[in-house]
């Protein structure tokens, strides 16, 4: 286990990493969001483990964490069908959601990250997950609807807010009858495209008051990205796939710091502080 500080009282965050052992950086930028805001909550230490959902078959013990993060990944989010792996996940979302029906307090929070997001639609039979006819790459500008504005966390940002894209697929066509029976709310809404005939993707959604997903990326750490994608052979690369201009966007985006500087602030941030004032209410009334 990864101990970040000696304060009390101590609370705990299970990473499920998605990522299939594929390289990335959203496990470095989410342990450093943890990291930094450790401590900052009266003292509140946030201890973490990872788990390799995807590629061991690794998980938590529910009754052991107080907050989850689920990470991106490649590939399809249909990739797991039939796979034990699949089954233990969706298991745990079962658990943790059951646990929040049928418990007062002790709640447990979650966040689900783009691909862990589409499969917590597909679990939840919130939409249809759909391929994409074109892979979305780069640094998107995203819309709020009305209840995005008010709510708890995406309302800490503006309207549009920016955010990293990276994904081949999609949820769209919003099942609002399965919705309105468990209250999930449709929070924000891809970049507007009057020029393409096509549904807008749904971009966030708060599911309850503990579980929230986005199909954007809220960890990406724009100073080391922006490192990382001015390395010869990354930049090769999303030139070789996405053009020049994509390119130059993406790293001009990436240091300003009213965009992504100001997603990675603030969205993760939130959700774990939201979680710990959460928990330490509980707490207090015990």
């Amino acid at each position: 286990m990864e101990i970040i500080s000696t304060a009390q009282p101590v609370m705990r965050v299970a990473i499920l990493d998605l990522y299939d052992n594929f390289p990335n950086q959203g496990m470095r930028c989410i342990k450093q969001i943890i990291h930094e805001q450790s401590g900052l909550n009266e003292g509140v230490q946030l201890d973490f483990d990872v788990f390799e959902c995807r590629y061991r078959n690794e998980f938590p013990n529910p009754e052991q964490y107080d907050m989850y993060i689920s990470t991106g990944g490649p590939g399809s989010p249909y990739d797991g069908e039939g796979k034990q792996w699949e089954k233990n996940y969706f298991g745990l979302i079962e658990k943790l959601w059951s646990h929040n029906q049928n418990h007062n307090e002790n709640k447990k929070h979650v966040l689900f990250i783009c691909h862990s997001f589409q499969m917590l639609v597909r679990l939840f039979d919130l939409g249809h997950v759909t391929q994409r006819r074109s892979t979305s790459f780069g640094v998107f500008p995203v819309h709020k609807t009305v209840e995005g504005m008010n709510d708890s966390i995406l309302g800490l940002l503006p309207d549009p807010f920016y955010a990293v894209d990276s994904r081949d697929w999609q949820v769209v066509q919003p099942n609002f009858n399965r919705m309105r029976e468990i209250g999930a709310q449709i929070l924000s809404l891809e970049k507007i495209r009057p020029h393409v005939d096509l549904e807008r993707a749904v971009m966030a959604m708060r599911i309850s008051n503990e579980f929230f997903g986005t199909q954007f990326h809220p960890e990406a750490d724009p100073i080391g990205m922006s490192i990382y994608f001015q390395q010869e052979e990354k930049r090769e690369q999303v030139i070789k796939n996405h053009g020049l201009q994509k390119y130059e966007d993406m790293i001009n985006h990436l240091n300003d710091p009213d965009k992504i500087m100001l997603t990675y602030s603030t969205l993760i941030p939130a959700f774990l502080n939201q979680a710990i004032n959460s928990l330490q209410g509980e707490l207090v009334n015990e």
